[in-house]
């Protein structure tokens, strides 16, 4: 026997050992698993359930070998290439969102969501909201071309008003002045050398 579990006795100084050795050991699951019986199994049917889980837990591993090799080749490929690791992350992050846009979860969401839409919307409280805003909208824009034809009005008045005709034809008088000197201003403009067709006068040194 073991010299741990030979040695039980109460007054031996190693009794502490036996507990200690006992705590450090590994417990195997599929030990523990088959501690209690299984109802309903015969023994025949638990033994190829168990057969069966070995061989799926291997394959598991396996594929798990395969994977991690694959992912080793297609990095070395995204290298000779040149292809970034940003590249590979909006290439995943695009699969993720694919992915979860035809998931069962998103799918049912996006459901959710039409339905209370269309029962927000056909709601008689979202009617009135919308028939209320329509109405202020409409009232709105009746107001503001109320005062736009107001101002119309009130432009047109002035200019209809006898102020502003006067005040158009003294403009009127006065730009025709303006022009009317200019078109006959050059004629009557002072020669730069003096009056009229008189020589200058002669200042020759005596």
């Amino acid at each position: 026997m073991d010299s741990a579990g030979q040695d039980i006795n109460l007054n031996s100084p190693n009794k502490g050992m036996l507990s200690d050795f006992l705590t450090d050991v590994p417990v195997d699951p599929g030990v523990a698993a088959r501690t209690p019986a299984v109802e309903g199994l015969s023994e025949a049917e638990e033994e190829e359930l168990r057969a069966e889980l070995v061989k799926v837990e291997e394959e598991i591993v396996t594929l798990r070998q395969v994977l991690a090799a694959k992912e080793r080749h297609c990095g070395e490929l995204k290298r000779r290439l040149g292809l970034s690791t940003l590249d590979g992350l909006k290439q995943n992050l695009s699969k993720s969102w694919h992915d979860m846009q035809v998931s069962n979860a998103y799918v049912k969401t996006s459901e959710k969501l039409g339905e209370w839409n269309e029962k927000v919307t056909q709601s008689d409280l979202y009617k009135k909201t919308q028939e209320t805003l329509s109405q202020a909208g409409q009232k709105t824009s009746a107001a503001l071309s109320t005062v736009s034809s107001a101002i119309s009005r009130k432009l047109g008045d002035m200019r209809n008003s006898a102020t502003f005709k006067s005040f158009e034809d003294r403009v009127g008088t006065i730009k025709s002045k303006v022009v009317g000197g200019k078109e006959n201003g050059g004629d009557n403009l002072p020669s730069p050398t003096g009056s009229g067709d008189q020589p200058l006068p002669d200042h020759s040194p005596f």
